[in-house]
């Protein structure tokens, strides 16, 4: 049976925070009953911007715990700090609530299959707000993919490759939790944006699965000559000697023979990219150049097209409804589609488009990256959360959501 109203508590008001809690405000099917910071000045303006938007005033506390003591409480979204992350869905899961993480990786493989017990025992989805999922290109080449456009897929890359130098080195000023990050580890420590829709592209965890990683970092260079240039160079951090590699390169090989290369690169100057790519026995799709090549089909032989021409027939038909409807949220849109998406599964009690076994499996790499950088970028096996079971995966929960398939019915 369907909830009129989903109850949702959340965790965590940084700027991410607050920026997921404006769209959850706007949402006419969610109550926000309750919100978390261990800084009192986020606490606050969480508080008020709860009271202004919906005329309820939240529970506001410092101790996320006593959120879960609410009976009437169905949800729980985490936008905390990374390290935090598993622990809040374990103790929300514990609690008989549908957890939300944001993004971010994990911190060891125990914490991984501890998000995977839990959620078994208790019944209870746990869901990596992968937002990337849900963009329209990505999406676009999803549908593309289930189409049989790319032929058989053989090769996938994908990055979080994005100036941040100024974040990381203000991280004491911003009260940011990538500072210490960077200070002290040395992997691909934000690998999901890229892997998410590749992963699903894939296929993985349901009749695929990541088999093994290498990872390979760079010297660190580039956060010390930024802060150097704007702290000056008796700044402590601009002869720190920072953990993490600038450039970080992590090769996976899949089940059935397909590479994935990712890449974490935010120390260096440079635009933002996330670096898709995607081959296949019939065509090609690079995001750099907002471009496809598909044999067969394009114009010219060997010569690229703005994949924008495909969207008229190829765009997912979320998105066809998303523009009817009006895009909203942040990052194109994505944030709302993939808030949604969660709310709605709370809402028909259903499991998650992101399930408990990708949100683990997405979060592993980010451990295992670090494992096989200490080891001089030695092979490093990645386990199976499914134990098994991504051969024979039980039914898929169609919808307007899935990402499993494009459920062409729902729309």
């Amino acid at each position: 049976m369907s909830k009129d109203k989903v109850r949702i508590a959340m965790v965590g008001i940084s700027g991410r925070g607050s920026g997921l809690l404006g769209l959850l405000l706007e949402m006419e099917d969610v109550e926000v009953l309750g919100v978390c910071d261990r800084y009192p000045d986020r606490l606050e303006k969480a508080a008020k911007q709860v009271q202004d938007a919906s005329g309820v005033v939240p529970l506001a506390v410092s101790d996320y715990r006593r959120l879960l003591e609410d009976k009437n409480l169905d949800a729980l979204i985490t936008p905390s700090s990374w390290t935090s992350h598993a622990q809040i869905c374990l103790d929300g899961m514990e609690a008989g609530k549908y957890v939300a993480t944001e993004v971010g990786g994990a911190t060891s493989i125990e914490q991984c299959w501890s998000l995977v017990r839990t959620s078994e025992r208790t019944g209870k989805p746990c869901m990596l707000l992968e937002n990337c999922c849900y963009g329209q290109e990505e999406m676009t080449v999803l549908n593309m993919v289930k189409k049989g456009l790319f032929g058989e897929l053989i090769h996938a890359e994908g990055g979080y490759r994005h100036d941040l130098r100024e974040e990381v080195c203000q991280g004491r000023e911003n009260r940011h939790y990538r500072l210490e990050n960077y200070m002290h580890r040395n992997g691909d420590v934000y690998p999901t944006h890229d892997l998410g829709p590749i992963a699903k592209y894939l296929n993985v965890n349901r009749g695929n699965r990541m088999l093994s990683l290498t990872s390979t970092a760079s010297k660190s260079r580039g956060l010390n000559v930024w802060a150097k240039t704007n702290k000056g160079a008796d700044h402590d951090l601009a002869d720190y000697p920072f953990a993490l590699g600038d450039v970080v390169t992590t090769v996976i090989k899949c089940a059935h023979g397909e590479t994935i290369t990712l890449f974490h690169d935010t120390s260096l100057p440079r635009p933002y990219s996330r670096g898709n790519l995607l081959q296949g026995t019939k065509g090609i799709w690079m995001e750099d150049k907002h471009g496809i090549y598909l044999e067969g089909l394009s114009e010219k032989a060997h010569t690229w097209e703005d994949i924008s021409k495909y969207y008229e027939q190829y765009e997912h038909p979320l998105w066809k409804r998303f523009h009817q409807e009006g895009v909203k949220g942040g990052h194109g849109g994505m944030d709302w589609l993939v808030l949604r998406a969660f709310v709605e599964s709370v809402q028909k009690n259903q499991q998650t488009p992101v399930d408990v076994y990708d949100t683990a499996a997405w979060m592993a790499i980010t451990c295992l990256s670090e494992d096989s950088v200490s080891m001089g970028s030695m092979p490093v096996a990645i386990p199976d959360f499914t134990e098994g079971r991504w051969i024979a995966r039980e039914p898929v929960v169609k919808g307007t959501y899935c990402l499993e398939e494009v459920c062409e019915e729902y729309f």
